[in-house]
């Protein structure tokens, strides 16, 4: 057997030192690469049945991913397919044939060791080789969920509770960024999915941003929704919101006012907080040798009467081409509060969270003009090329 190893060794590294790349079949080389994945899989069931893994104490899982060099989940779909090929003669030789995938035998696999044992015969091998020669592996995935519900629902319940369980969601902050990572059940993945694709969509003026980036501006508009909405749980009697620390400096961006500080005591732009203020609570704190000696009433920059004024005037955000309703928009000031601006209902425009971060951080600028306001994108450096020695523009 070393030698039957060592001659397909010798015999793989022959094509890929001589072999003309550019004319090889990708489809036939995928299908000796997926057939090998197969004898792989065969060989660690061979091995599991033998106890290999009891030698370094280690469970089958664990052993196959330290020997292979594989994750967990990888180690568990080759236990898997390698324990149902051994049951299903025609799916190993379709696959050893490369009549069928190693993806398209997984899901078999994985389908079967889902089942009754005594619900697997109902398991057709020469069907489900038919449903993977014509469907992708998306489809088949659909198919074996759904022949699975017919065949054992009570089964399919189960299963569906056992994948809740694994709901995860982890927010962890590094290097001024927030990181997150999770993974949702089918009915929590699909609610999110749809509130963020509502949202993620172009809008407007200006709005070049990827798909990725609406989605995540999409995330923190649901969050901001949520919290100006006032129907989140309270903490001691407050409800959730940002909070920020800044000076009278640092509110007007003037040279050496140190840092704000969001509660967490992560730095934050002076632009960021200019925005945030234009519609914020502002509390007073007046302090004496580091040491707080008195604290004013908390007061709303733009008045509740004021705010259902600005409804009665807009229907929307006020940016040209933006849908975005006005019950998701804030007050922006035209001359900005920070700088002195009046908080009058004639100086006040509602902007949603992506334009108004247009307007603060994005350097657009917004001015009156006869028929109302204009929106003026900052100026594009257009990047200059440059022609290194001895080099001609092409024609």
């Amino acid at each position: 057997m070393p030698d039957e190893l060592e001659r397909l060794k010798v015999a793989v590294r022959d094509f890929q030192s001589s072999a003309d790349l550019d004319f090889v079949d990708p489809k036939e080389l995928s299908g000796l690469v997926d057939s090998l994945q197969g004898t792989l899989c065969t060989v660690l069931n061979q091995a599991r049945k033998r106890g290999a893994n009891l030698l370094t104490g280690q469970t089958p899982c664990s052993w196959v991913a330290q020997t292979c060099g594989l994750t967990p989940n990888a180690a568990s779909d080759r236990l898997c397919v390698g324990k149902h090929l051994d049951a299903m003669p025609l799916v190993a030789e379709a696959l050893s044939s490369g009549e069928i995938g190693y993806q398209a035998t997984s899901v078999i696999c994985h389908f079967r060791d889902l089942l009754r044992e005594d619900l697997r015969e109902l398991c057709s091998e020469e069907q489900w080789i038919g449903h993977a020669k014509q469907s992708t592996v998306k489809n088949l995935h659909w198919l074996a969920d759904h022949v699975r519900y017919m065949l054992d629902p009570d089964s399919f319940d189960h299963g569906i509770e056992e994948d809740y369980e694994k709901r995860f969601l982890s927010i962890s902050e590094s290097s001024g960024m927030f990181h997150i990572s999770g993974v949702l059940d089918r009915e929590g993945g699909s609610a999110l999915k749809a509130a963020i694709e509502s949202l993620a969509k172009r809008i407007g003026t200006g709005d070049e941003r990827t798909p990725k980036q609406r989605r995540a501006d999409a995330l923190v508009e649901v969050a901001h929704q949520a919290m100006n909405q006032g129907t989140l749980p309270r903490s001691n009697g407050v409800r959730p919101h940002i909070t920020v620390h800044t000076t009278v400096e640092g509110l007007k961006r003037e040279l050496g006012a140190p840092a704000s500080e969001l509660q967490d005591g992560l730095p934050i732009s002076s632009k960021t907080v200019q925005r945030l203020a234009c519609d914020g609570t502002l509390a007073r704190v007046l302090k004496a040798d580091s040491q707080v000696v008195d604290v004013g009433r908390a007061t709303r920059v733009v008045s509740p009467a004021q705010w259902r004024g600005l409804k009665a005037r807009h229907r929307c955000c006020a940016a040209p081409g933006c849908d975005r309703p006005i019950n998701w928009t804030s007050p922006h000031h035209v001359e900005f509060w920070a700088h002195g601006g009046k908080t009058n209902l004639s100086d006040l425009l509602p902007l949603c969270y992506f334009h108004h971060r247009l307007v603060h951080e994005g350097g657009w600028q917004v001015v009156r003009v006869a028929n109302g306001v204009k929106f003026i994108p900052p100026d594009r450096i257009v990047p200059r090329r440059v022609r290194g020695p001895g080099m001609r523009w092409a024609a």
